[in-house]
């Protein structure tokens, strides 16, 4: 840590001892050592030397802040159109919201290195609370409202969480009664809402903020530090350090011991200075914001974007579509479901129209995307079905074709933009590009936007990665791929059973290297030393996304095994592997215990025995004996494909340590997977 020189005067409210035994000033004036750390950028008008930082210098993610205020200080930051009340706040403004809650934290007896729970959905206020934890030299605890009461429960213990700032009165109700009486908490604070609309029996004995009374707190604070730097009072501080861990983000669908991403601000500021080359953001761009605020791909989006000067508008899936319109954004940030979601409402306004209306649109969409293939292959922004490279001549022949086709249809191109596309434009903004993360974007709603004019910039990452590793570039927007890897970032595919570097074109494991890969999993070394090696490269467990975990188009992560555990339970199911990586919901795969089923169809007076009994038949026995034994867990499975042959070492399925090769499973039932989603 820096040491320096600091002045302080402590409000009365500090009197007496904190919990790690550090005197403050009471009542008397009488002056004692107090533990402060701040962010150097940020709190330099408080700090001696700071004034000779220039804006480029951040050592921590809240020194951001300081520089877009100097930068862009009457420009409206975010506008939050949803919460009572409605927000609107400059870069100056949310510079001094952040560092009034900041110091209202110290005033409530925060101190370096502890652990706050921030549990809350996307707003405002959200992201004042998160970057006024993080400016304290504090570590948040991130978690949404949707989470279960236990597994909110079991983050926080396991986290070491000392205080709770919570969303709204009907949030902190619901905790109430089973999750404050089972933990420690120090304080509350209460981002939305009334204190009096609290259930009080539950924090008889602990303290309670609203909002507004922390920022109050710490701007009465702040006022007395600055009086007591003219007055010449100083004492030591220390200041945030780039390696210090920022936040802790707790991987989804975590079932057993629990993962906390340890991210540094040295990880979440790499993010911070290398994604303009991908989204060049311009002051006055307009992002829509509609992702959780906790996910580390809309964190590091809007850490990002603040740096330039843009304005966010908070949204939600109820108000997408009409906040689309009305707010016309340059930029959409969100996961492949939200691009499916769009697709699917076009499409509906299309076929709602006159019969030769939707005609004319759909003949015209079949051009253009006619059209951009060809100029995708001319442009030399298409896969190659083969790592090998063709003759020139080969080459030469398709470039031409595409040449001559992409020159044919053109004129139609501009003609569907025309009657159709601008249309579309004025409906939903995105005219500069849309980010998707969180999943893999289907090839077919890729071509869709790209035909239509609406760029979409796909790319791949991890919380452990903070999150960014690769996104396709505005110039280069290969459709079917992640793009190219962030400076200073390394990505290398090796063999799954030897570890060895496989050349271009082959399948492998994703393993990553840079400054954005965390710093390890809270209190798990063994989980630490698995994913990291000794040279720091992370071990992502992607075979193009085949890992135990599942995401699902909706950015949700799920971890197949608690469902696959319960559901072997039953003496019906032999094994099961659960599905639907990029779709909407679960899916499974279930090789079925014959015997055991025959005689539970005979129990039912279903059939006499599994020979003889109908797919059909068997698919809803089984369904709902895995919904009997699922029940309990965060996820449930839809559909279920029956699976005659079981998985074994011998038909390539399982490993020689008797574990299931998902990435196997899934391409050899690939074409029964697919049918079972349609």
């Amino acid at each position: 840590m820096i040491q320096a020189a600091f002045c302080v005067q402590c409000r009365p409210v500090l009197c007496g001892l904190d919990r790690r035994g550090t005197s403050v000033i009471g009542g008397s004036g009488v002056e004692f050592q107090v533990r402060r750390r701040h962010s150097p950028f940020l709190d330099s008008a408080l700090l001696p030397g700071g004034n000779d930082l220039t804006s480029h210098e951040w050592k921590a993610v809240p020194d951001i802040w300081r520089s877009s205020a100097e930068k862009y200080g009457d420009r409206v930051a975010l506008v939050d159109p949803y919460h009572d009340p409605p927000s609107q706040l400059t870069y100056k403004q949310l510079e001094q919201e952040i560092l009034n809650f900041s110091e209202g934290l110290r005033a409530a007896g925060v101190i370096p290195d502890e652990k706050l729970a921030l549990f809350a959905d996307n707003s405002c206020r959200w992201l004042v609370a998160d970057q006024g934890i993080m400016a304290t030299g504090a570590i948040n605890v991130v978690r949404g409202t949707r989470s279960s009461d236990e597994e909110l429960m079991q983050i926080y213990n396991h986290s070491d969480s000392v205080a709770l700032v919570v969303d709204s009165p009907q949030f902190f109700n619901r905790l109430a009664e089973s999750f404050i009486p089972r933990v420690d908490v120090r304080f509350v604070v209460l981002l939305w809402g009334e204190k009096s609309t609290l259930n009080s029996k539950s924090i008889k004995d602990i303290p309670l903020y609203d909002y507004r009374e922390i920022i109050k707190l710490g701007q009465e604070s702040r006022d007395a530090l600055l009086q007591s730097c003219k007055e010449g009072q100083h004492y030591s501080f220390e200041t945030i350090n780039s390696e210090d861990v920022a936040t802790v983000m707790y991987t989804s669908g975590t079932s057993g011991m629990p993962k906390g991403v340890m991210l540094t601000h040295r990880n979440l500021l790499h993010q911070i200075e290398n994604l303009w080359d991908i989204v060049p953001a311009e002051p006055g761009d307009r992002f829509l914001s509609m992702l959780p605020s906790w996910h580390s791909y809309e964190r590091a989006a809007e850490y990002f974007t603040f740096t330039h000067g843009i304005e966010q508008v908070y949204t939600n899936v109820r108000y997408l579509k009409e906040d689309l319109q009305r707010y016309q954004p340059h930029y959409l940030v969100s996961v492949p479901l939200v691009y499916e979601t769009l697709y699917s409402s076009i499409h509906k306004q299309i076929y709602a129209s006159s019969a030769a209306r939707k005609f004319i649109a759909l003949t015209l969409i079949k051009i253009s995307l006619l059209y951009m293939e060809a100029k995708r292959i001319y442009e030399g922004k298409v896969l190659t079905k083969s790592p090998i490279q063709p003759s020139f001549f080969a080459a030469m022949i398709d470039w031409l074709w595409a040449r001559i086709i992409s020159t044919l249809l053109l004129p139609l191109h501009y003609l569907g933009k025309k009657l159709v596309y601008n249309k579309i434009h004025s409906a939903i903004g995105i005219s500069k590009a849309g980010l998707s993360g969180g999943g893999s974007l289907v090839m077919y709603i890729d071509r869709f936007f790209e035909a239509i004019g609406v760029k979409v910039q796909n790319g791949y990452g991890l919380t452990e990665t903070s999150p960014v590793l690769a996104v396709r570039h505005p110039a280069l927007n290969v459709l079917g791929t992640v793009g190219h890897p962030l400076k200073y970032t390394e990505i290398k595919i090796v063999d799954i059973e030897t570890g060895k570097v496989l050349p271009n074109g082959s399948k492998g494991i994703v393993k990553a290297k840079g400054p954005q890969v965390m710093k390890g999993y809270y209190k798990n070394p063994s989980a630490t030393n698995a994913a990291l090696d000794e040279d720091g490269w992370f071990n992502t467990g992607d075979i193009g996304r085949a890992k135990d975990t599942i995401v699902l188009s909706t950015g949700e992560n799920v971890e197949p095994a608690e469902l696959e555990e319960a559901a072997l339970k039953s003496s019906l199911i032999q094994q099961i592997v659960v599905i639907g990586q990029d779709q909407r919901r679960l899916g499974a795969l279930v090789v079925p215990n014959k015997d055991e089923v025959s005689a539970a169809a005979r129990m039912r007076a279903i059939d006499v025995d599994a020979t003889d009994l109908s797919k059909d038949k068997m698919t809803n026995l089984l369904y709902d004996e895995i919904r009997t034994w699922t029940s309990g867990c965060t996820f449930q499975i839809g559909p279920i494909l029956i699976l005659d042959e079981p998985f074994t070492i011998e038909n390539g399925l399982m490993t020689p340590t008797m574990k299931v090769r998902r990435d196997k499973v899934a391409e050899r039932y690939r074409e029964q997977i697919a049918k079972l989603y349609k």
